[in-house]
């Protein structure tokens, strides 16, 4: 991580520094710092957001089997990306469409790729 940047709470790592178990948890985890060395939002923001999702999970009675950390980071980016007006939500609502329908034609196995058919 950066300097200015503490390690959260549940967050998987290991000795030198946050582990992911997928590309997109990276790249979730890349984004999320980008917006906050940019001023976006502050880490109090960002980490109060992510607490908020955890906690909205644990309510429902989802299960923490420690697999589902970055699905709860995801969720929250996309939360405060729309709160500050980064990304509207119609914008969010179509790529995630995109993807879903790029994966449903994806062999399993192979990359997910969109087309502009997406």
């Amino acid at each position: 991580m950066t300097a200015n940047v503490p390690p959260l709470p549940d967050q998987p790592r290991d000795e030198r520094g946050p582990v992911f178990r997928e590309p997109w948890e990276a790249q979730a985890f890349a984004m999320t710092l980008k917006l906050y060395e940019g001023g976006y939002f502050t880490w109090s923001e960002w980490a109060a957001a992510l607490a908020s999702e955890i906690a909205a999970a644990k309510a429902r009675g989802e299960a923490d089997l420690g697999d589902t950390y970055y699905q709860h980071w995801l969720a929250a980016l996309e939360k405060i990306a729309t709160a500050k007006k980064l990304v509207l939500d119609t914008d969010l609502r179509k790529r995630r469409a995109a993807w879903e329908k790029a994966a449903r034609r994806t062999p399993h196995g192979h990359p997910i790729v969109l087309s502009p058919e997406d």
